[in-house]
């Protein structure tokens, strides 16, 4: 099967012009995108796709083996990259996909040559000396609620994760986007988001990176970004007046801004 049809790889936008990969998150989808993309798309080849197992990506292509580790997801950025033979690419990861950027970064950086991560987190769960915004006993309690009724779980967990309470709506969609990926492939990828530990990869990242967090983020607090931006050598930090998990969604203006200003600068 080749990758284009595995990961439901869709190109848009500048034919011509440079290349940005949008990787998606958790529960998520390309269409978490649909309000960047335009703003991207003036200048830019934009490429989105679905990780396998998330969107209308070939379900029949997924391992519980390979999609037990961050590795699995970074191999299919990857892979899309070879595939569409793509260089200079700047890949954009938001959340979980941050750390996946970090590793296919590593792993193919003859074709990757800059980082966007938003609302990175490299470790969900609070250390000695390190706050993720987790304890130990939370990320268990969330796992078992998740493993029990995901669709529960999904309900109550999309409205807390996207923190827009004056814009219900931004919580139904990710309600929905969650209720739409298998329960079984999601359980994979909730335990591979929220008990990885990728602080080690951090400073292996070599290429101009930025870190956008936002304002307010229960899931990557502030303390995390700078955590990250600190982590990265030569990384730039930028804080969205945002609120919530995904600003691409909440605050898609000053997302895509950041992205765009970030790419051309750094050419």
């Amino acid at each position: 099967m080749d990758t284009v049809s595995r990961n439901n790889v869709v190109v848009t936008g500048c034919a011509d012009g440079p290349v940005v990969l949008l990787a998606h998150g958790f529960g998520c989808d390309q269409n978490m995108w649909r309000l960047v993309v335009p703003a991207l798309a003036r200048e830019h080849r934009v490429v989105l796709f679905d990780y396998v197992g998330s969107g209308r990506s070939d379900a029949s292509a997924w391992s519980e083996e390979r999609y037990s580790s961050l590795d699995g997801y970074a191999r299919d950025i990857v892979e899309v990259c070879e595939e569409l033979d793509l260089r200079d690419v700047a890949l954009v990861g938001h959340s979980v996909s941050a750390m996946a950027g970090a590793l296919a970064v590593a792993e193919a950086p003859e074709r990757i040559s800059r980082l966007v991560m938003i609302a990175p987190s490299p470790r969900y769960i609070d250390d000695d000396g390190y706050r993720g915004g987790f304890s130990a006993e939370d990320i268990d309690e969330l796992l078992e609620s998740l493993e029990s009724n995901y669709l529960g779980w999904s309900a109550a967990m999309a409205p807390v994760i996207m923190a827009n309470a004056d814009r219900p709506e931004l919580g139904e969609e990710l309600t929905a986007s969650f209720c739409a990926t298998d329960p079984g492939m999601a359980r994979v990828f909730a335990r591979t988001t929220f008990l990885s530990d990728s602080r080690r990869d951090l400073p292996k990242v070599a290429v101009p990176t930025l870190v956008l967090e936002c304002a307010q983020d229960v899931i990557a607090p502030r303390e995390v970004g700078a955590y990250v931006h600190a982590a990265i050598p030569g990384s730039r930090l930028v804080t969205l007046d945002a609120t919530g998990h995904c600003p691409q969604l909440s605050a898609p203006e000053a997302t895509a801004e950041a992205i765009v200003g970030f790419v051309s600068e750094s050419r």
